[in-house]
């Protein structure tokens, strides 16, 4: 059995968050993609949905976190190289993101992240296990 992972994802404008997330370099699959949502492609068995508020609190008894106030979840994806990191996080920003944190070198592992236009909170990871010390 293959695994796969849907992470779901209020946003306030879907086709904003959809023109967010293509300027990123994302792909969506059109067959789950309408008025109240999209599936976004992450990697093979990795997607993130992103729900319109109204519809995604169909699924939940709970309020919907006010993402630009509070932290519900930091996602994190990895990178191929440390430039790949700095590239995602300089894409984020030109596409109306932010980046509120600053760029972490462990030495082994680089990062950084960014705030989406709904500010939920994006980490990109580049890991060179080779330097990791026991």
């Amino acid at each position: 059995m293959s695994t796969q992972i849907f992470v779901n994802l209020p946003v306030k404008d879907l086709s904003k968050s959809i023109a967010f997330f293509t300027k990123l370099g994302f792909s969506f699959n059109a067959q789950f993609t309408n008025d109240d949502a999209t599936s976004m492609i992450v990697a093979d068995n990795i997607f993130v949905m992103l729900l319109v508020e109204p519809f995604f609190k169909k699924f939940t008894q709970k309020e919907i976190a006010d993402s630009k106030k509070t932290t519900e979840v930091i996602l994190c994806l990895s990178a191929e190289s440390r430039e790949k990191v700095d590239e995602m996080v300089k894409l984020a920003i030109e596409a109306g993101g932010s980046a509120p944190t600053e760029r972490q070198d462990h030495g082994w592992m680089y990062q950084h992240g960014f705030e989406d236009i709904d500010g939920h909170l994006w980490e990109i990871a580049y890991m060179d296990m080779s330097k990791l010390q026991g």
